[in-house]
């Protein structure tokens, strides 16, 4: 598990504490959703290839997050029709890691 940041920008023109609200659309990696440190995921080509080079000895590579929406825990609150952005909402690697924000605005990421 590491922790990140993600970043919305302004365009729904919403912003609570003079920060803007994400939605689910806000998953594009690197953009929204930034590397997490290191990948353990097999399913990684990158990490794939690096544990195959090091004779099948997991070899962790750096995470570049393959993302696509994001699970709202809050469906019903909606910004420009799309639902927001709250503690527990959850967004999936393609790798297969679960992405969770937390209360403080911070998302953690777990393999599996």
């Amino acid at each position: 598990m590491a922790p990140s940041t993600l970043t919305f920008l302004p365009t729904p023109r919403v912003m609570i504490g003079g920060m803007p609200v994400g939605t689910i659309t806000d998953a594009v990696p690197m953009l929204n959703v930034v590397p997490f440190g290191m990948c353990q995921s097999l399913a990684n080509p990158t990490v794939a290839a690096a544990t195959a080079a090091a004779f099948g000895v997991l070899t962790p590579m750096p995470c570049i997050p393959v993302t696509q929406a994001w699970t709202p825990s809050a469906p019903r609150t909606l910004i420009g029709g799309k639902p927001v952005l709250a503690a527990g909402s959850t967004c999936i690697c393609s790798f297969g890691g679960v992405i969770t924000m937390t209360s403080t605005g911070t998302v953690t990421t777990t393999v599996g």
